[in-house]
């Protein structure tokens, strides 16, 4: 089998019926020695995902234009106007069109919110993508499942791998010390003019704090860590009632508690008990 890094342009069309009722499928995948120019005025089906090994180029997603070169990826969503060229001698990139119900989610996992380019923390292959280039280029559903489970792993490594901006990346190392305090302080009322005094910021730049980190109000974040709590000591402490469950994890009355974890799970606490056989 012939290296990837040593391999020549391909495409590889990978989409079919039983493809489609997965949750994530590939639908292309395919590397090219030099990148031509390509112009979208209404963009593309499905999302994108391409990786620079060599060269640079010019990426214009709605009228922002950035250039992207060795060591960076650059994300497209569905039916959002881009185009990108080469503006080196040679640009070598490799990429995966995909799409499924879960691949929205699967990305904002990743931290990627919108289309558009991004930094890796080495500039390496990235290994599920290699892994999908060296696979058959058949198109029998042995095959396509088996690259629904590497794009899968793709879009897990991309959570570890990109490089986030740095405001971003000092203000989530700023917010550290609240999140540590609420992980240790979750079975009491927790003010948030408090939790703004253990960094010395005011609550509303600590609210503002939150949703550019965390993407979720102090509030919310700190029930989802209660409901989170309260699992685990439903099967830790398998004897204890709802009503001392709920005031071990900060929730004043039973019946709030009760509301809150059906609210973020879907399902009452006997309902999630008995899902889990804990009665």
């Amino acid at each position: 089998m012939k290296r990837v890094n040593q391999m020549e342009s391909k495409i590889i069309f990978c989409q079919t019926e039983d493809t489609n009722m997965l949750p994530l499928y590939a639908t292309t995948i395919g590397f090219w020695e030099h990148q031509a120019e390509t112009l979208r005025p209404t963009g593309f089906p499905d999302y994108q995902i391409h990786q620079i090994h060599e060269g640079k180029g010019e990426l214009v997603i709605q009228e922002k234009r950035y250039i992207v070169g060795s060591g960076d990826v650059f994300c497209l969503f569905p039916n959002i106007t881009h185009s990108y060229a080469p503006i080196s001698s040679k640009w070598k990139l490799s990429w995966i069109s995909f799409n499924g119900r879960e691949a929205g989610q699967m990305l904002l996992y990743a931290g990627i919110r919108e289309s558009g380019p991004a930094k890796l923390k080495e500039d390496n292959w990235l290994n599920p993508l290699k892994e999908m280039l060296s696979l058959s280029e058949s198109n029998e559903l042995e095959t396509n499942l088996e690259r629904s489970k590497q794009l899968y792993a793709l879009l897990l490594d991309l959570k570890s791998n990109l490089v986030s901006p740095l405001n971003e990346a000092l203000e989530l190392e700023r917010i550290k010390p609240v999140l540590h305090h609420i992980e240790s302080n979750l079975h009491r009322a927790l003010p948030l003019k408090e939790l703004a005094e253990v960094i010395a910021v005011s609550p509303q730049y600590l609210c503002r704090l939150f949703q550019k980190t965390i993407h979720d109000r102090p509030v919310t974040y700190i029930n989802k860590q209660r409901i989170n709590l309260s699992k685990q000591l439903m099967f830790n402490e398998r004897d204890k009632k709802m009503y001392e469950i709920a005031q071990l994890v900060g929730f004043e009355n039973a019946s709030y508690f009760c509301l809150v974890f059906k609210r973020l799970t879907g399902m009452s606490p006997e309902q999630f008990k008995q899902l889990h056989g804990l009665d």
